[in-house]
């Protein structure tokens, strides 16, 4: 089916922004064939310092820490998308949260991070073929959750909690 272009650029954008949106779902979840999805197998991953190679290698580098990672929280935001025919130059901001723990201490930690893609549109599918991440700030405090002081949930064991795959409610958990 053939669009006007103006409309065809709307639906790629909004297929690369759902691609974005999958990438957070996918490491917050631990969803591991979620986040195989984001990328093209051929597709690289520079992690800002962290990692530099193979999108595949990167994912198979987190894969065993995801599932353990305790609580993580990624937002995509700011997405500029500027289309070229089935590739797309892609800027966006990721701000995440994570409850981490060193040497027995629990933390909270804040963190605003850029993603630079390149995308491309193989097959009908757009998918990051190039990701270089650049780290803006993070603000780190003592981990305290008390749900608003109580004003959230006075009783925060009747909360339903965000859970890794297979056990998150988008599951069918």
């Amino acid at each position: 089916m053939s669009h006007a272009p103006e409309i065809q650029a709307l639906l790629d954008k909004q297929a690369i922004t759902e691609v974005l949106a999958s990438y957070c779902r996918a490491v917050d979840r631990a969803d591991i064939p979620l986040l195989k999805a984001c990328y093209h197998d051929d597709a690289t991953e520079d992690h800002g310092g962290t990692f530099n190679g193979s999108a595949t290698a990167y994912i198979e580098s987190i894969a065993p820490i995801l599932p353990r990672g305790g609580i993580m929280t990624h937002t995509t935001t700011n997405v500029l998308i500027a289309l070229d025919g089935d590739s797309a130059h892609v800027e966006s901001h990721i701000l995440a949260f994570a409850r981490l723990k060193k040497d027995g201490e629990k933390f909270d930690t804040l963190t605003l991070a850029r993603a630079v893609d390149q995308f491309e549109k193989r097959g009908g599918t757009w998918r990051i073929a190039t990701r270089r991440m650049v780290w803006e700030w993070n603000h780190e405090m003592p981990m305290a959750e008390t749900w608003g002081r109580g004003i959230i949930a006075p009783d925060a064991t009747v909360l339903v909690r965000g859970r890794k795959t297979p056990d998150d409610l988008i599951y069918g958990a």
